[in-house]
């Protein structure tokens, strides 16, 4: 028997039955538990918050968070480690378990009234993207602990959605019942990549005929149109042969994660899906970040952060990629240009993707790409285009993708001819735009800190953020 109030707030159990236990689960798949509602009526809105959850997000660092818990109400917090494993121990009969979560510390925008962002009696709790104050429809965690009685380190601890859901067994939408968000329910079609985002042509790259006889067709186009972006799908390799993409930086919109999808309007046979990702030491890596996406009003960068689950935008990288993507050079590079397009109050358009070879790594019946490249286009000072190439090799990287230990990333800054070459596309529209090749269209500060390196180099590694030119 499940009951509300629980003892701690009235102790006449017997009146306060409200439904029965069906599953639950303790381990490392996360603390949880799953209860059918009887004799009661409900409101499927988060009490204190407004908030139906719709959607499941896969958190990552820094995501805003809001929970309203039974002990302390409604306050906020800030995604800060994900990927923990908690040892807690649950005292007679059950002892220590290892239990699978995420962190969260305090939001300093958002303080709780008394430094408490979770108490004992919380557990249970939603924690819900938050978009500044308010709280979205993305269920991003289950609250079921904090931290010790002797610890001043104030946080919360949170289940995955997906980890949960897979134990008990739950959907969030009721049977027949579509979510209004569900970007297949848009009037519309998404309209894909904009070449004329900048103010300037910024076109996709060319493609030689065997890449036009391999793309996976949408209608009569080599490119699926998604929100912000679009993709040319190679039917062989089952990926993404190349992703266009348009950021506004200045309009960005921080959402939560979601769960990864075949695209339906393409066949399945031309997509890699989740069989390829299991136990081993893949990660499934966006090639268009949903960051860059994510922009525009709500509805809009909802849309496009949905779209960017999608398996045509996954790629198989190895879980040291993936370290690299949040915080290593190829990592910092993408933040780079976020920033300094934020800064400048400019739009970027994207374009980028594996770098196919015949001599790539066969796992799983997929060949697993050893570099990525991209190319970053944008409309400087002078009102001209401007394009900087960069391929991130994982050359020595992939040839025991379970047990090896794995060497450095290198990353290179390239020419477009280079680009040219090593990927077989065409870039013609972007030749006289290359920034190796005009290096007097830096910005003053960006001339400053690059004024003894060599840029006009048709391929140059770099070791640091400041050897990056764009």
């Amino acid at each position: 028997m499940i009951v509300q109030p629980g003892p701690h707030d009235d102790n006449n159990v017997a009146g306060n039955a409200c439904g029965e236990l069906l599953r639950s689960h303790l381990g490392v798949a996360g603390d949880c538990a799953l209860a059918r509602i009887t004799d009661r009526g409900f409101e499927r809105a988060v009490h204190g918050l407004d908030a139906v959850p719709l959607q499941m997000a896969d958190v990552d660092l820094d995501d805003t968070l809001v929970k309203t818990g039974r002990t302390t109400g409604t306050t906020y917090g800030k995604v800060r480690r994900t990927d923990v494993i908690a040892q807690i121990d649950f005292g007679d009969g059950i002892g220590p378990k290892d239990i699978g979560c995420f962190e969260i510390g305090p939001d300093s925008d958002f303080p709780a009234a008394n430094g408490e962002i979770s108490m004992p009696g919380d557990s249970g709790s939603a924690w819900i993207i938050a978009n500044k104050d308010k709280a979205t429809d993305i269920f991003a965690g289950l609250h079921f602990a904090g931290e010790g009685s002797n610890s001043l380190d104030e946080h919360a601890l949170a289940c995955y959605p997906g980890s949960i859901q897979s134990k008990l067994g739950f959907t969030l939408i009721p049977p027949n019942k579509t979510p209004s968000e569900d970007v297949s329910q848009q009037p519309e079609g998404p309209t894909g990549y904009d070449a004329d985002f900048l103010g300037v042509p910024a076109p996709m790259p060319e493609l030689s005929l065997a890449f036009k006889r391999d793309a996976v067709n949408f209608g009569k186009a080599q490119t699926i149109p998604y929100t912000h972006f679009s993709v040319c799908q190679s039917a062989k390799r089952r990926l993404a042969r190349f992703v266009a993409w348009n950021t506004d930086a200045a309009r960005k919109v921080q959402l939560g994660r979601h769960g990864f999808k075949l695209d339906a309007r393409i066949g399945a046979e031309f997509q890699l899906d989740d069989t390829l990702y299991a136990n081993n030491r893949l990660d499934r890596g966006h090639i268009a970040r949903r960051a860059d996406l994510a922009w525009g009003s709500i509805e809009e960068a909802k849309r496009a952060n949905e779209d960017s689950f999608f398996f045509t935008n996954i790629a198989p990288q190895h879980e040291r990629y993936n370290q690299s993507g949040r915080g290593g050079i190829w990592g910092r590079l993408e933040d780079l240009i976020l920033e300094e397009a934020d800064l400048q109050g400019i739009r970027i358009s994207v374009l980028g993707g594996p770098v196919f070879a015949d001599d790539d790594p066969r796992y799983r019946d997929a060949l697993i790409p050893r570099s990525f490249w991209k190319l970053i286009a944008y409309r400087g000072a002078d009102e001209a285009l401007h394009a900087a190439c960069f391929i991130l090799s994982q050359s020595d990287l992939l040839t025991d993708i379970e047990s090896i230990d794995f060497d450095p990333f290198q990353l290179f800054q390239v020419s477009v001819p280079e680009l040219a070459d090593r990927t077989g596309l065409g870039f013609d529209a972007y030749r006289d735009a290359d920034i190796t090749s005009h290096p007097e269209a830096l910005s003053n500060a960006r001339a400053e800190t690059l004024a003894e390196v060599e840029i006009s180099s048709a391929i140059r590694e770099i070791h640091h953020e400041q050897e990056i030119a764009f």
